[in-house]
Parts: C-alpha cells; structure tokens; sequence
C-alpha cells in the first residue's frame, strides 16, 4: 500500500512539506485547526476544523486508513501534539514531528525570558508603554488586566470581537516579514517593548531582529513542552524517515 499521509499543519514548514509531498506524487491530507480564517491554499487536498481530541483523530486515521502523520503545527500547539501522539499510539500510526529549533539570545538582545502567557501578563504589571504584542489573537484576552498600555498588533485575520484593551493599533497581515519592515513598523508606532513567544524558524525572527537592532527589550515567552516523539527539523528528512518506516512496516 502506498503511503497516505496526514499533515497537520499550521506553519511555514507544514507548506514546504505539502509543496514536496505534491511534487513527488505522493497521497497525502493538510489539516488546518481552524484557527485563521483564510488558510494559505495547500497543494494537497486539506481539511480544516478539529478532530474532536485524540479519540477522533484517531477514527479519522483508521476511516481515511492514514500510513503516517507528520506533526508541523505551531510549536505553542500543544495539545494537538499530545493528541497526535495518543491517537497514532493507539492506532499504530508512525507519527513524526517537523520542527525548527527555537530561538537562541545573542549579543544585543535584552531578553526577559518567562515560562508561559500568565507569567507574561504578569511582566506587563509596569507603567504604560507602547508595546507589540506578538501572541496571536487566542491570547489577546489573558492581557486585559494590563490596560494602560497601547498595544500594537499584527494579526492574520481581523479580530471577531472587540479588543479586550482601550488601546491599541491592529495590522492585519500575513508572513513571513523582513528585518527592515519591522523596524520602520516598530520606529513609525513609537514601539518601547515587544512580547513575542518563542516560536523558532525564520518566518516569525523578523520583529526580534528589529528589536535587537532598536535596543528594545523582549519579554519572550518559552515554548510548553511537548511529549515524547521523533523529530527532524528538514523536510528531506521526512521522506527519510517515510522511506524507513516503509519499510520496516512492509508498507
């Protein structure tokens, strides 16, 4: 049987494996959360929406008979990760995770690194400032209790709702971004601090860049952890990993 591949997707990694899963001629389903309105079109068949947690994502491998799922979701999703690894446990799946590596300080940034949302919230218990806010539009809320700032947000799809701050200026915009063009956005908003998760890859690394070069400070926000599994940070290296997986499963 050849393989059928479910991609779950959500990050500039999960396209370059579709684009590459399509140029081989190879089966295979990108699957969005749902979360941003206007997905980037996929060269693949996708699907969009959740699975109704690990016990329908794992229905859904056994009724669309899915041979492996790669796991290319943002890195603060983590609880589609832990589903992914329940399910294809359950049902035998092989389940690999593209990843990119996380952030690494360098000389000139001014980081305040924090573990989680919260802890960032708390970080912003400080006199008002103008600060971009780099979270995505799932977190805006957690910042409500820090009002006295104005804020600057760079979101993929309009808000749904009205902002849970009296203050703020919204772009809406879609990456990847270059160094130059976050620093004209950080310099022409007056920007005095950013808060960013720590995402990793290159996509989202522009506004740190900027905040480097503009002496700003960074309140940057470590990734959850995420459960056991394999993982490989190239997309060559899943096809590698098909190939072995393949063949020790007589696929």
């Amino acid at each position: 049987m050849a393989p059928n591949l479910l991609i779950l997707a959500g990050t500039t990694k999960a396209t370059a494996l579709a684009r590459a899963v399509a140029e081989r001629g190879m089966t295979g389903t990108v699957s969005f959360a749902g979360r941003v309105e206007r997905p980037l079109r996929q060269p693949l068949p996708q699907r969009i929406g959740g699975f109704g947690g690990a016990e329908g994502l794992a229905g859904y491998l056994r009724d669309n008979r899915i041979t492996h799922v790669i796991d290319a979701t943002h890195p603060f999703a983590v609880q589609m990760s832990r589903n992914a690894v329940d399910a294809c446990t359950r049902m035998g799946v092989p389940l690999i995770a593209l990843t990119r590596p996380e952030w690494q300080a360098r000389t000139g940034d001014h980081w305040e690194k924090v573990p989680d949302i919260a802890a960032a919230v708390a970080a912003l218990d400080r006199p008002a400032a103008h600060v971009m806010l780099a979270v995505g539009r799932m977190h805006l809320d957690a910042f409500a209790p820090n009002s006295q700032h104005r804020y600057l947000l760079r979101l993929v799809d309009p808000p749904e709702a009205p902002l849970p701050f009296p203050e703020a200026d919204v772009i809406v915009d879609r990456g990847p971004f270059d160094e130059a063009s976050d620093r004209s956005l950080m310099q022409a908003h007056g920007i005095e601090l950013v808060v960013s998760k720590n995402s990793g890859g290159t996509g989202a690394y522009a506004k740190i860049a900027a905040a480097r070069l503009l002496g700003l400070p960074v309140i940057m926000i470590d990734r959850p952890t995420q459960p056991d599994r394999c993982e490989v940070q190239a997309v060559d290296a899943v096809f590698d990993w098909i190939a072995h997986s393949d063949t020790v499963l007589g696929v």
